[in-house]
């Protein structure tokens, strides 16, 4: 079976089992299932990390680290100041690549943003108001842009969640309470709208980070494949849901860019994955 048809398989095989008529029901049993296995999995081990869809014995001594203690503290605040999310291990890795970023020579940029938990963080976390660059975090501030959305995705329940989520509220809806939260940072250079119709008002040459988090695969990769050429070497590209439960179609398509950009994606057990943008000479 050759990449493409493999490819056409996998996808067809995730969206005949995601299209079920009672999404929401099946979620939140999902949600409830995994909370009472992490719950058991603590009682048994107190030192194991179990959240966020993953369970692990191994050090995660970070969580204890006063930077990150600031950091994700300050990204709790951005969600309003109760921790619904329970990322650590997933802000973890948001700090690593931006350290790594803040190394580089270039500005950051995060399409999809919604509250401003991860960006929030990094910005805490590298006293960005020192570094004297530009942050630009492009959001609708009001969920998916069904415009965007592809038929797979669609037939995944992609439509239905971003329904749910922005009842919920775990979606914001409108930016002010966004502009408020990243006030205390003058170059945080907020975008309003759908990507890709506000790539262009990133006035950035040159990029030393790139967080993707729009639960899309059309606008993802077309970020990524905008800022590719901005990108410098040894700059890092965060996908948050490259591997993350649901999301099959940002993988496959984030596989074929990587394919065919000489590049490769690493799994992490987050869900998320990462590019590091290869030197020139090695493209």
């Amino acid at each position: 079976m050759d990449s493409s048809l493999s490819a056409r398989f996998i996808e067809g095989r995730y969206a005949a089992r995601a299209h079920i008529p009672s999404m929401s029901a099946l979620r939140a049993a999902r949600k409830a299932i995994a909370r009472s296995v992490y719950a058991l999995v603590r009682g048994a081990a107190p030192a194991a990390y179990a959240q966020d869809g993953l369970i692990s014995v191994h050090s995660h001594a970070f969580m204890q680290d006063p930077a990150f203690v600031r950091a994700y503290a300050r990204g709790v605040k951005a969600l309003g100041g109760t921790d619904t999310y329970q990322w650590h291990w997933r802000i973890h890795i948001g700090l690593w690549a931006a350290r790594v970023g803040a190394g580089l020579e270039g500005d950051f940029v995060e399409c999809g943003v919604n509250r401003g938990f991860l960006s929030s963080a990094i910005m805490e976390y590298l006293d960005w108001n020192s570094l004297g660059r530009d942050f630009y975090l492009l959001d609708t501030f009001a969920g998916l842009d069904e415009r965007f959305v592809s038929d797979s995705e669609r037939r995944g329940g992609a439509l239905r969640k971003n329904a749910q989520d922005l009842h919920s509220g775990f979606y914001v809806r409108g930016v002010e309470e966004v502009r408020a939260n990243f006030s205390q940072w003058p170059r945080a250079r907020i975008v309003v709208g759908a990507v890709p119709e506000t790539l262009g008002q990133v006035s950035a040459t040159r990029v030393a980070y790139l967080h993707l988090d729009m639960n899309s695969a059309a606008p993802e990769t077309a970020a990524l494949a905008y800022f590719w050429d901005r990108l410098v070497a040894g700059a890092p590209v965060l996908l948050d849901d490259y591997a993350y439960l649901g999301y099959t179609p940002q993988k496959l398509a984030m596989d074929e860019f990587a394919r065919t950009h000489d590049v490769t994606v690493c799994s992490l057990p987050t869900g998320q994955g990462l590019i590091i943008r290869p030197p020139q000479s090695l493209r």
